[in-house]
């Protein structure tokens, strides 16, 4: 028996029970030996939306939410965002390790040749309503792409799950790109090689008649820092998700564009358009303190603040705060940043914030900065879902290769009427309801 134990003492019963604590948890399944030795099974653990279940076991994301930490693989992501680049992050989520100079240049070169699409993809796009929204867009697309890689459905070779991976990274900017030129009716800019991972993401975002893009060098690191700020966030929606489809063996496709579908709700990848929603309806630094005044009675939400997780601060908040301070210096002042400034400062001083515990979320700068840069509204949670790419992929593959795993099957406590009879099928068998 482990050292460590809980003991409960069931009082239907009078029984006791010892369940082992391992990890910090105990098993869900050593409820069911707790049991009246009735018809009924043993007991169920009813969690809903896994408030405090551990669904898995996990060695890629760390948060301790109460410190405000945030690491991938153990590296603290302050020091990822200001010296590695969003490729080196996406390796070490997937491989465990930063890649040294011979693997990163071999990754690299790899991701930047997949980035084309088959010609019949952009059929396919073209296939969409001028108005679409991107990101159905990408899950559509993202989901037939596993019709393209048949292949992709060999899920216990290595070396398919490899190529799979590099597939998605690549491919992911690409996508989103055309399903945004498709929007404003512009042709469809290709993958230039000579670029970095963002750069060429904002090529072909708004390459038009140069022959060469050359994107801005700011631009294309707050582009690249944000993406890796996005890289992962432990059993979030939607790596929850891609996990669940992953046990059932689904190829990596699917499962992404099932873990897309999950970041396109507003609740979870939608957040910082909700801000900027919210920064144009305060309107002024001068109306700051009237609209945090609505916050408190209960009128009004303050989005942008606050966390499932994080009860101190959200780190990424604080290096994307100054990732939006040197994109601004190149774009230009926002009247929603200075706007945002303010309502940071005020609501930081208010005693109902800080009783709460509610501190600005990476949603909060974010937004800005994708408007400065020039990226539209509706292309926020396609950008999201670049980024998170590889922390999907991540997460897919520990599930998949994880021993402890089996199909996502959660239980359930029905609540529904208990049997009856259609009264003609009652009246010919003679049952009873009883």
């Amino acid at each position: 028996m482990p050292d460590e134990t809980i003991s409960v003492i069931d009082n239907r019963t009078g029984r006791r029970y010892e369940i082992p604590i391992r990890d910090g948890a105990i098993g869900a399944a050593d409820l069911q030996k707790i049991t009246t030795d009735g018809p009924a099974a043993g007991l169920m653990s009813y969690d809903p939306a896994f408030l405090n279940t551990a669904s898995c076991r996990s060695a890629i994301t760390y948060i301790d939410g109460e410190r405000g930490i945030l690491r991938y693989r153990g590296y603290p992501i302050e020091e990822l965002a200001q010296h590695s680049t969003f490729l080196d992050v996406a390796y070490l989520l997937i491989q465990g390790e930063l890649p040294d100079a011979t693997q990163r240049d071999e990754w690299v070169d790899k991701i930047t040749h997949h980035t084309l699409l088959h010609e019949n993809i952009k059929k396919l796009i073209d296939g969409f309503h001028h108005d679409a929204h991107p990101m159905g867009v990408l899950i559509g697309v993202v989901g037939a792409l596993s019709t393209f890689y048949p292949d992709a459905k060999e899920i216990g070779k290595a070396d398919s799950r490899r190529l799979q991976i590099l597939r998605l990274i690549a491919k992911m900017p690409t996508i989103a790109a055309f399903a945004y030129r498709h929007a404003i009716g512009m042709p469809y800019a290709y993958p230039d090689n000579d670029l970095t991972y963002a750069g060429n993401f904002l090529n072909m975002m708004w390459k038009a008649t140069e022959l060469k893009y050359r994107p801005n060098a700011v631009l294309e690191h707050a582009l690249d820092v944000l993406l890796i700020l996005h890289a992962d966030h432990e059993q979030n929606c939607s790596a929850n998700v891609m996990r669940a489809v992953g046990s059932a063996h689904s190829d990596p496709f699917s499962a992404t564009a099932a873990a897309a579908a999950a970041l396109y709700g507003p609740l979870h990848g939608g957040a910082n358009e909700h801000v900027l929603r919210m920064l144009r309806e305060v309107g002024s630094v001068s109306r700051v303190p009237e609209y945090v005044k609505r916050v408190r009675s209960g009128e009004m939400k303050l989005m942008g603040f606050g966390h499932r997780v994080y009860k101190n601060f959200d780190p990424r908040a604080k290096i994307i705060k100054q990732v939006a301070d040197q994109v601004l210096e190149v774009t230009g002042k926002s009247p929603l940043l200075d706007i945002a400034t303010e309502l940071e400062r005020v609501a930081l001083q208010d005693d109902y914030f800080i009783k709460h515990r509610l501190y600005p979320n990476v949603d909060f700068y974010s937004g800005i900065i994708y408007l400065a840069i020039g990226f539209p509204v509706e292309m926020f949670p396609v950008l999201f879902a670049i980024g998170r790419t590889p922390g999907w992929l991540a997460q897919w593959q520990e599930g998949l290769l994880d021993p402890e795993q089996k199909i996502a099957r959660p239980r359930q406590i029905y609540t529904g009427p208990a049997e009856r009879h259609l009264p003609g099928v009652r009246a010919v068998a003679g049952t009873s309801a009883g």
